[in-house]
C-alpha cells in the first residue's frame, strides 16, 4: 500500500511529501529546513532511499540535495531540467523502486521545460495509484507558466494543458493527486482550489485545464490571469541548480541598541517581527514592520534589495528562529543580528508613531463638516496588486502596488497618506516604509470590503 505523509509549508503555500510502504521512504520536493522530514523519518522508523525532484524551483531552495547527502539517499532529479547536481537522472518512463512501491516518471513540462510527475504503485499490487504532479496538475488549476519569461510563456501554457490532459488520459480516476504547489502560492495560477485531497476524477470536474475544452482558450484565459509574483523568485533557479547544502540554523547573534542605530544609519534593513498594530503605536525610528506569520517571508523576500543585510527584532527568541527558519527557505542565510530587547530601550528617543484608522475613519475624514478636516492635504493610497485594483478602487486614490512602492517614492505627494490593501497586511508594510522615509502615514487596518459597505469603493 502507498502511504503518504504531508509535510505542509504554509508560510509558501507549498507541501512536499514523505511516501513509504511502511519500511522504505522516498521523498519528493523537500523544502530546504530538512529537518522537519528527518524528524517524520525518525518517528516512523522509515529508512530513506530516494529524493526525488519534480521541476528546478522557482519558489524556494530546495532541501533535497542536503537531505540525500546527509541520508546518503539517491538524489534523483528530472535529466531534462538545468540542474548540476544528482546522482539519478530521470526522464519519461524510467521507473524506480523502493522497497515495495515502484515510481514511474512521466514528462509533464508547463511549469517548466523539464518537469516530471511521478506515479508511485505498490509493487504488484492493486491498490490505487498516487500522481506527485509537483507544478503540473493542482487542485483546480495548473502551476503557472511565465516564470522563465515572457518568450516562453505561451508555449509553457500550451505544454501545460497537454500535460495535464495526459495525467488524466493515463491514470484512473482513483488516484489520488499530491501537488507542491497551489496553497497559497504564487507558483500556482488559475483558480486553485487548495484543501486538503483530491483525486484524477475530481480534477476532471473542476479543474481549469480540463473544463476549459479549446486550447487556444485555455491559454487565453490563464495568460491573462498571470499576477506578479515575488522577486526573490530570480534567485532560486539558480540556488537549485547548483545544490544548496543544510541551512544554518543556530541562533543569530544578538546585537546591542548602538550597533542596530549604527546598521539603520548605514542603510540596512532593520525588520520588526512584531504584530502591525503593535510596531504603529511605537517602533524604532527606520525600522520596518514585517509581521510574523505566514505571509512573512514571502513579501520581505519580494522587497529586501538581494543581499542587504537583515536584522530581526522581535519579542522573543522564538520568533527570531522560526522567522529565520522561514527566510532559509527562500535563500537568506543567515541574519546579521537579532534583538528581543524592548523598543523603547534600543532608541535614542521617543519610539516613533503613526495613525491607525479603519475605513470608517476615512468615511468620516472625507466629510469635512463633521469637524476632521485639520487643513492638510491627505491623499488614499492603495497598495495592492495591478490585479485587484483593476476591480476597482477609491476614487481619487493613487495606486502604488506594494513591491514597487521603494522604486517609486519620488512620485509620492507631500501630503499625509492614508494607506490601504486588502486587509491590512501589506498597508502596514507600506506604512513602515513611507515612514522610514520621511513621509506622514495614516495606516488603515482593515479589509478593503468594509469601505465597498461604505460606499468608498464600487464593488
Amino acid at each position: 500500500m502507498v502511504q503518504v505523509e504531508v509535510v505542509a509549508t504554509d508560510e509558501l503555500g507549498d507541501r512536499s511529501y514523505v511516501v513509504h510502504d511502511g519500511t522504505v521512504a522516498l521523498v519528493v520536493d523537500p523544502q530546504r529546513d530538512i529537518d522537519r522530514v528527518q524528524s517524520l523519518l525518525a518517528e516512523a522508523e522509515l529508512r530513506l532511499e530516494l529524493v526525488l525532484e519534480t521541476h528546478r524551483h522557482n519558489d524556494y531552495v530546495t532541501g533535497g540535495y542536503a537531505l540525500a547527502q546527509v541520508t546518503g539517499a539517491r538524489y534523483a532529479v528530472p535529466a531534462a531540467e538545468d540542474i548540476d547536481v544528482g546522482d539519478t537522472k530521470v526522464a519519461d518512463g524510467d521507473v524506480l523502486t523502493v522497497g515495495e512501491l515502484t515510481v514511474t516518471a512521466l514528462a509533464t513540462p508547463g511549469h517548466t521545460h523539464g518537469h516530471l510527475s511521478y506515479v508511485v504503485r505498490e509493487t504488484g499490487g492493486s491498490a490505487p495509484p498516487a500522481v506527485f504532479s509537483g507544478g503540473s496538475l493542482l487542485f483546480g488549476s495548473v502551476g503557472r507558466t511565465d516564470l522563465l519569461g515572457d518568450a516562453d510563456t505561451e508555449g509553457l501554457t500550451r505544454d501545460q494543458f497537454r500535460s495535464v490532459r495526459r495525467l488524466t488520459a493515463e491514470l484512473p480516476d482513483d488516484t489520488a493527486v499530491y501537488p507542491t504547489h497551489g496553497f497559497g502560492s504564487f507558483c500556482s495560477s488559475g483558480s486553485a482550489t487548495g484543501g486538503d485531497a483530491s483525486t484524477i476524477g475530481a480534477e476532471k470536474q473542476r479543474n481549469d485545464a480540463l473544463t476549459i475544452a479549446d486550447e487556444d482558450q485555455f491559454v487565453e484565459t490563464l495568460i491573462a490571469g498571470l499576477t506578479g509574483y515575488p522577486a526573490y523568485y530570480a534567485h532560486m533557479g539558480a540556488r537549485n541548480k547548483a545544490g544548496a547544502d543544510a541551512p544554518d540554523l543556530s541562533p543569530v547573534q544578538p546585537v546591542d541598541a548602538g550597533e542596530i542605530r549604527k546598521r539603520i544609519a548605514d542603510g540596512e534593513w532593520i525588520v520588526d517581527l512584531r504584530e502591525r498594530r503593535t510596531f504603529a503605536a511605537g517602533h524604532l525610528d527606520g525600522s520596518i514592520s514585517i509581521a510574523l506569520g505566514t505571509q512573512f517571508a514571502t513579501y520581505l523576500g519580494w522587497l529586501i534589495p538581494w543581499g542587504t543585510p537583515l536584522t530581526l527584532l522581535a519579542d522573543t527568541p522564538e520568533q527570531i528562529a522560526d522567522a529565520q527558519r522561514q527566510l532559509v527557505r527562500i535563500g537568506i542565510e543567515r541574519p546579521a543580528g537579532s534583538s528581543t530587547e524592548p523598543v523603547a530601550t534600543l532608541a535614542d528617543d521617543e519610539p516613533r508613531s503613526y495613525p491607525i484608522a479603519s475605513f470608517a475613519d476615512l468615511a468620516a475624514r472625507r466629510e469635512p463638516a463633521h469637524g476632521h478636516d485639520d487643513g492638510r492635504p491627505w491623499v488614499v493610497l492603495d497598495v495592492r496588486r495591478n490585479d485587484e485594483r483593476v476591480h476597482g478602487g477609491i476614487p481619487d486614490s493613487l495606486h502604488v502596488p506594494l513591491h514597487q512602492l521603494t522604486d517609486r517614492l519620488t512620485e509620492l505627494p507631500d501630503a499625509t497618506l492614508w494607506v490601504h490593501c486588502a486587509s491590512g497586511f501589506r498597508a502596514s508594510i507600506a506604512a513602515s516604509l513611507l515612514d522610514r522615509a520621511g513621509h506622514d502615514v495614516v495606516y488603515v487596518d482593515d479589509e478593503y470590503s468594509a469601505a465597498q459597505d461604505l460606499g468608498l469603493a464600487p464593488r
